[in-house]
Order: structure tokens, then sequence, then C-alpha cells
């Protein structure tokens, strides 16, 4: 893990608007800027980034977090990635979660990927200019209709024919570089032959295909063989710069398409994404000739709320769909779905739009297989539910796939058709596939008619820490107990805001704690929203306001335990308390009254 002190001082540093406005055209808007969601399609701004909190928030779709969530959620990168490019761009260094690497040894892993990083770009180059005289690859791609504004946009090339093509754009053909980046292949010397042929070029005679990270850095190659010759598609090996499982070809490109159309759509090869982006389905991306694994799943789930993985209908394909539903168990949540598109198996997607069109293609991805529906059709795949042996062995396959499901609304739906199909009461079901339950809520009594101005006032003080958590230290434990008596869901927060303050240390900030909170788990969305929404204002007045805030607590609390002893009849034989009562209650009345005048 890195360490949070490390994530502390990263936000502290890195201003969240240049981050943001690289991507997003924001203007003045008071004390924030404001601008169109890039998370979602919208005319009117809702797209809220705060200076002061270091925070973003979208009040149309709720999208929300620091700068490190904003890379997170707009380009796709996992936490490291995030935080790396963050710590490149403020001059940091990640430290090594297990301090294996020495600081030499970091900086040399660095300066090897920057080179290789280089090394993929000047060969992409290379490619689209070989493009341009490859009459037999440029008529290729014009029989498959792919024009030449396609084929900017995805930055196709062509590798010649010929033995080692890339010495004239590499002088130094013998350099490591070119072999570790996948880019040339080392003969082995037991073959024989002269040193000096011992290294050919990967990829010659193709169609070149460059694969790009979520930052459009090309990090490895897809290669198409034009004419005849094995095998049809070439990939660039695992690299330090690569690798298979964890990209997604056309991800880059399509990510803005991603978001218009509301969905992504997966395929299994190069030139199907190619191709439908022609044909109008310009979100489409596609594996890299692996089965899709949970990673390529997780970033495509930080895109959009719906996947579509599109399959051929024969047996390869169902295979293929079950190992994409494996893949997507642990990311299927209520809120975010899967879907699965069986073509009839003598058509591809590019084949099928273009012999019955776009209209049918999007109708065929409207009606795709739900995931509910293909996990059903796996767990009950060759048995027999109207024999106990059937059920039984559904319940067999059941169990694992299910444990990988999060606990959700959609999971206890699951169980509670599973249970049906196999007979079996809901809760023995849960017992037996060993299904942790989500945790719920306790109901707690009924309130008194006076309690909404003292939980709104709870509230706000909760707000205020949780903007302001260099104010916790000043909040005093009998103020913790003040709070903890009018609302325990109140009380809950703010001991989780305590904690965890605590935990940050001493440059602790808004940014700092929510990202804390995003981290372990904890779900303070309408919170920070309540936060977002409210005025902005400085130190000095957010502590004149809690203390203003505690002393209206204090004020009620008394209130209430007056009316207490009065009611039962208490009030004479504690009548030296009740008198201290009193006295507290005008002491603190007053002080509001001063700060009023002084505001």
């Amino acid at each position: 893990m890195i360490p949070q002190s490390f994530i502390q001082d990263l936000l502290n540093r890195i201003d969240i608007v240049s981050v943001v406005e690289k991507h997003v055209q924001l203007k003045k808007a008071g004390a924030n800027l404001l601008g169109l969601c890039p998370f979602h399609t919208e005319k009117t701004p809702s797209f809220t980034v705060s200076p002061v909190k270091q925070f973003y928030h979208c009040f149309g779709c709720g999208k929300n977090g620091s700068a490190i969530g904003f890379l997170m959620d707009y380009a796709g990168l996992g936490f490291v990635e995030a935080v790396q490019e963050l710590a490149n761009s403020a001059g940091m260094i990640v430290p090594d979660d297990d301090q294996r690497f020495t600081p030499e040894e970091r900086t040399e892993k660095k300066a090897v990927s920057v080179v290789q990083g280089e090394v993929m770009a000047q060969a992409e180059r290379f490619y689209r200019q070989q493009l341009r005289q490859a009459e037999e690859a440029i008529t290729y791609l014009k029989k498959r209709g792919v024009s030449g504004e396609i084929a900017a946009r995805f930055g196709l090339g062509y590798a010649p024919d010929g033995r080692d093509g890339l010495r004239t754009l590499f002088p130094d053909y013998a350099a490591k570089e070119l072999q570790e980046s996948g880019l040339v292949i080392e003969r082995d010397p037991n073959e024989g032959g002269a040193s000096a042929n011992s290294r050919y070029d990967r990829f010659r005679d193709r169609i070149m295909f460059p694969i790009r990270n979520t930052k459009g850095q090309v990090i490895g190659f897809g290669a198409r063989v034009i004419s005849k010759g094995e095998p049809k598609y070439l990939n660039s090996p695992e690299t330090p710069l690569f690798q298979k499982g964890n990209e997604l070809y056309g991800l880059f490109e399509a990510r803005q398409d991603i978001r218009d159309a509301g969905y992504v759509l997966v395929v299994e090869g190069y030139m199907d994404v190619v191709a439908l982006a022609q044909l109008g389905f310009p979100q489409a991306v596609a594996t890299l000739g692996t089965a899709c694994t949970p990673v390529q799943v997780q970033k495509l789930m930080r895109q959009t709320d719906l996947v579509v993985f599109a399959f051929d209908g024969d047996k390869a394909g169902q295979s293929a769909a079950r190992r994409a539903l494996e893949a997507s168990l642990p990311y299927v949540t209520d809120n975010k779905g899967v879907r699965f598109l069986f073509l009839p198996s003598d058509h591809d997607p590019d084949s099928f739009v273009r012999e019955y069109g776009a209209e049918a293609f999007e109708k065929e991805i409207k009606n795709a297989v739900p995931f509910s529906e293909f996990l059903f059709d796996v767990i009950t795949k060759g048995g027999d539910l109207n024999t106990l042996e059937g059920r039984a062995r559904a319940q067999y396959v059941a169990k694992p796939l299910l444990q990988a499901i999060q606990p959700s609304a959609l999971r206890l739906q699951i169980v509670k058709k599973l249970g049906e199909l196999t007979h079996t009461a809901g809760d023995e079901l849960e017992s037996l596939l060993g299904l942790a339950k989500p945790a719920v809520k306790k109901q707690r009594a009924p309130q008194r008619q006076s309690r909404p101005q003292i939980v709104s006032l709870g509230r706000q003080v909760v707000r205020i820490l949780l903007m302001y958590p260099e104010l916790v230290p000043e909040l005093e434990e009998e103020e913790r107990s003040a709070i903890e008596q009018f609302d325990p869901d109140d009380a809950q927060t703010l001991s989780d805001i305590v904690n965890a303050t605590h935990a940050l240390g001493e440059n602790v900030s808004f940014a700092a704690l929510t990202e804390y909170f995003r981290l372990s788990g904890r779900d303070y969305d309408h919170l920070i929203a309540e936060v977002m929404n409210g005025h902005d204002f400085d130190m000095a007045a957010a502590r004149q306001q809690l203390k203003g805030s505690m002393r209206q607590i204090r004020i009620r609390l008394i209130t209430e335990e007056l009316n207490d002893l009065m009611a039962s009849g208490k009030a004479l034989e504690n009548r030296q308390y009740v008198l201290d009562l009193q006295n507290e209650q005008r002491v603190l009345q007053q002080q509001n009254i001063e700060d009023k005048g002084v505001s």
C-alpha cells in the first residue's frame, strides 16, 4: 500500500483545478468553477470544482472526488496509476509499498520505462509513415471500409515486408531496448548463423494497430497479416509497459463515446473495433487476444455503468462469454450492469452491421442477455432441476459464483430466484452458499417533535468538521457526547471523522479525508454533496460557526433536561442543580448574542 502520509502530501501539493481543466472547460462561478460534466451528457453545467476544498462534484450524476478520484473516473486509471501520474507532475517519487527497491533501483526502473515508451512512440510514427506508401495495405483497409479519418483516429500503420525494416529508424539495431519493447526478436545463438543476422523485426508485412494505455501512450502493437500467413493476428509480447490482461484496445480513443452512448461494447478483434467506429459504433473496445480479465472489467466499469460483451453464438463464443461472466462477478452491482450479445455463428459485429444495418445491430445490443439470465444459464446447464441431484448440482455450481458477487439487492434477487428453482428457503440457501448478509440498519425509536432542529445542528457540526478536519482537535469530549445524545447517525459520522483525522495526522484536509473514506469503503456521498452545495467560508468563520452550533446544542440539551425535571416534579429537590443549569444556559445564550454582534 502507498503510505497515507504520502497521499496527503500529494493532495496538498496538487491543485485539482489544473488537473481537471486539462479535460473540462471550466468557468468561474463564485468561489467555485463550473463546467459540463465529463461523466454524463448534459446541456446545463452541473459539474463543480472547488479550489478551497480541492474537490469536484457533479450535482447531476453524483460523481465526486479528489484529484486522484478524477483521474480514476475520467482516465480509467487504477488508484496506484492515478497517484503515480499526479506524483510525476509534482516531481514526487511514489514510495514502493514494500520497499523492495532502493531509490536507485526505482529511478532505474522509471528510466527504463521512459526509454521504452519513447521507442514505442518512434515505432508508431514509423509504421504510420510506412502505411502512406504501402498500396497493398491501403487497398486492404479500403476493402474493409476503413476511411482515412478512422485510420488516423486509431493511428493505423504498416510494418514493411523486410527482415530488419526498423533498422532505418534505429541505427543502433542491436540496442537492448528494441528487444525489451518486443519490436525485435533475438534468434537463439545455438541455431547458428552470423551474430549480425541473429536479430529481426517481430512485425513484417502487417497492418499495425497501436495499443495505447489510458494516458494515450503507445505501449504495444497488434498486427494483422494482409494476405496469407499465420498467425492471422500477432500481438506484442508482455513487457514492463504492456500486460495484455490489463489493457483494452481502443479504450483511450473511445472514452468520450462510451460516456455519450451510456455503455461500452466489448468485441474480440482490433478490426471489429475499427470497423464499428466507421459504422457508427465508436464506443467499442477489444480484449487483446486473451480471455477477459477482472482488471479489464474494472477499467470499463470506471468509464460507464453498462458493459455489453459481443460474442459469436458458437461453442467458442459461449466459452468466452463464461469467462467474461466470471471476470465481471466482483464488479456487478445494483447500478453497474453487464449484458451478453450473441451473434449468429456466421457473423462478427462488422459483417452483421454491413448486412443488416446499424439499427438492427443497435436493437441486438438493447436486447442483449442480462447478466442474471446468463448466470442462471451457466448455473443450470447440464442439470435436471426436476431431480434432487440436479437441484443440488445447481447450488454447487452457483456457490463460488455468488460468493464473488458483492452483497447487494441484485445478489439478493438472484439468491431468491435460485431458491425458487431449487426448492430451498432463502435463509437456508444463504447459509448453504456461505453468503454474508448485507448490513441492515437498525430502526431507531420515533423522536420527539423538537428533534429535527437538533438533528440539523448535529448535521451542521459534522459538515463543518468534514470540510475543515483541522478543527477536530478543538472539539472537546463533552461536545462529542452532546451530539451523541441527540442522534446516533450524526454521532457515528462524527466518530468516523474524528478517528480518520487522528489517523491522518497534522496534514489532514477535506480532500485527504474524503479520499481516506473512499479507500476504506465508507459511503459519505450524501454528506459530501451537502458540503459541496453549501456556502464556502474560511477557517475563522468555520471555527466560529462550529462553536455557535455546539453552544446551541448544549442550550437545547439543558432546556430538555430542565423540562424533564419540571415535568417529573424533581426540580425542587434538585434546586441547586436547576440553578446551575439555568445559569449555564444564560451564559451560553449571552455568548451567542455577543458572537452575532461581532459577525
